[in-house]
């Protein structure tokens, strides 16, 4: 009742162009939020991730214009802030863009990486290295004002410690190499039925491979009490951090801040390897999308 009511208010005074989305974009999914020109909350909605890797223009346009919140006032929109896996270079970014012009076709737009969408969740007045964990992994240091990334995101098949498709990854290995528990790998065999021929198919000639991988991390979660699993959980934080914290002198000194369903979900491991290394773990948000949105009307929208 609440989007019709306003639609229908907004259709009769006439206030097109007047609409802000925020949007924060992993592989697999994407949260939207729409504010009114008053900066109060509209409605939120979901899409599929627009990680520029894996997506062209054309598949975003398509995709939001199945969406039955945003397609039909899609023309209303004079602001898009869109924060995403994956847009990490100018020729990445654009690609995301093209793909918001061709459906939002009035608004302004702000494209970035999903890192800042991250440093600005978890900013709370003081500099921090801000990680994701989810469908895929990166870092870097905010000092409330600039981002800087030491290490470099080598994606999901060379880098991605920690993540999603990491832990899936490494749950396959497990499995296909004989190295699982008779116990665990029979419980996989139950489940999944997955073949050789199959699991490489869907990797190698499946553009959301990544996300594919990520998939399996549900039988890592179901079964996370498990010493084998445990193992595999807190070799793969292990990685992270020796690969994506240490090589960044600040954080020795500083909180580590995480986003993520992957940090939520094994916090009490994060924060027991981060330990042995002597680092700080700060806080842990699975869901940045509420700590972006008052960063913007906060920081960016009432200036």
């Amino acid at each position: 009742m609440l989007k019709e009511s306003y639609f229908s208010s907004l259709q009769n005074k006439e206030k097109k162009g007047k609409m802000i989305a925020i949007a924060d974009s992993g592989s697999t999914k994407t949260d939207w939020v729409v504010l009114d020109s008053e900066l109060n909350e509209v409605f939120r909605t979901n899409t599929i991730g627009f990680n520029p890797y894996f997506v062209k223009p054309e598949d975003i346009t398509a995709e939001l214009l199945k969406n039955e919140d945003l397609a039909p006032i899609a023309s209303e929109f004079k602001k898009v802030f869109f924060y995403g896996a994956g847009t990490s270079s100018d020729s990445l970014k654009e690609i995301v863009k093209e793909g918001l012009q061709d459906f939002f076709t009035n608004a302004d737009f702000v494209v970035d990486h999903d890192l800042l969408a991250a440093c600005y969740a978890t900013y709370m007045g003081n500099p921090a290295m801000v990680c994701i964990l989810g469908t895929g992994s990166n870092s870097c240091y905010f000092d409330g004002k600039n981002l800087r990334e030491e290490t470099k995101s080598l994606a999901y098949i060379l880098g991605d410690e920690g993540s999603g498709n990491d832990l899936g990854k490494r749950v396959l290995r497990g499995f296909f190499t004989k190295k699982m528990p008779p116990h665990l790998a029979k419980a996989f065999d139950d489940y999944y039925k997955l073949s050789v021929e199959e699991l490489n198919k869907n990797v190698y000639q499946n553009k959301f491979a990544n996300t594919y991988l990520a998939s399996f991390n549900k039988f890592v979660v179901e079964h996370k009490d498990d010493p084998y699993i445990i193992k595999i959980i807190y070799d793969a934080m292990s990685s992270f951090i020796e690969y994506q914290i240490l090589p960044y002198e600040e954080a020795r000194h500083s909180e580590l801040n995480f986003i993520g369903s992957i940090a939520h979900i094994y916090e009490d491991i994060i924060r027991s390897v981060a330990a042995e290394y002597h680092l700080t773990v700060g806080h842990i948000i699975r869901k940045p999308i509420d700590n972006l949105v008052s960063y913007h009307i906060n920081y960016l929208l009432n200036n």
